[in-house]
């Protein structure tokens, strides 16, 4: 997949994203070929596209994702979100009751994978 490797690397380059139909010609492909990399891609989870406009005609801008964007997957413990995320009690964690029960999912969880 050398053609999607170039891509990618083009893609990254690109921290504000790259229209489509500019992705394309820097590739020296033809847009038909491009929609079906670019498609490849999203399905595997390694850019994600929006619809936008430049210079008069509708196109995607094509962004790569970046590991930060799954981080939430930090916060879960048994599928459950930490009860400190967005939070507004005015609590202290040494007892708050909902932390602590989403600490011991967290320890049972880390228990049951070894």
């Amino acid at each position: 997949m050398e053609i999607e490797e170039e891509a990618l690397s083009l893609i990254r380059k690109h921290h504000d994203g790259v229209y489509q139909n500019e992705l394309w010609k820097d590739l020296n492909i033809d847009s038909r070929k491009c929609s079906r990399l670019i498609s490849r891609m999203m399905k595997e989870g390694k850019i994600t596209r929006e619809p936008a406009v430049t210079n008069g005609s509708r196109t995607y801008l094509i962004k790569a994702t970046t590991p930060d964007e799954k981080s939430y997957e930090l916060m879960l413990a048994a599928g459950m979100f930490s009860p400190c995320t967005g939070c507004r009690l005015a609590c202290h964690p040494e007892h708050c009751e909902a932390l602590t029960e989403w600490i011991l999912r967290l320890v049972k969880e880390k228990q049951n994978q070894t």
